[in-house]
């Protein structure tokens, strides 16, 4: 059992991310993270403060402009799995572990199943 609130570093991650700041975004995770994204139909992987910050500057970015939704967050058995959405339709899936340290360790994203109405933008 984790000392630390899981669930409460991923609504930090939530508000990072809708108020597009990258610092405090970069900080939840460890130096070594790793986030893979798939959402674009192909497998990316980034590791490292360096990479996560090429990653995630042009993301946050956009999702000021277009806007961030809290879908869904729920803990599961090794971490915690959250569904947003971006402009209000477009629904991605990300999948949270930690470390040890009380840090995010990796991420996996990928597009969630999308409202039959608003198609998938992934």
């Amino acid at each position: 059992m984790s000392d630390f609130d899981q669930m409460g570093i991923v609504v930090d991650w939530v508000d990072a991310c809708r108020k597009g700041d990258l610092a405090t975004l970069l900080d939840l995770y460890a130096d070594d993270a790793e986030v893979e994204c798939t959402c674009n139909g192909t497998h990316f992987s980034y590791r490292g403060r360096r990479e996560l910050e090429t990653y995630w500057g042009p993301r946050l970015s956009a999702f000021s402009t277009a806007g961030f939704g809290l879908e869904e967050i729920n803990p599961v058995a090794n971490g915690v799995d959250l569904e947003y959405s971006v402009a209000g339709s477009l629904r991605i899936h990300a999948s949270f572990r930690f470390s040890a340290e009380g840090k995010i360790y990796s991420t996996l994203c990928m597009p969630s199943r999308q409202n039959p109405h608003d198609g998938c933008a992934c």
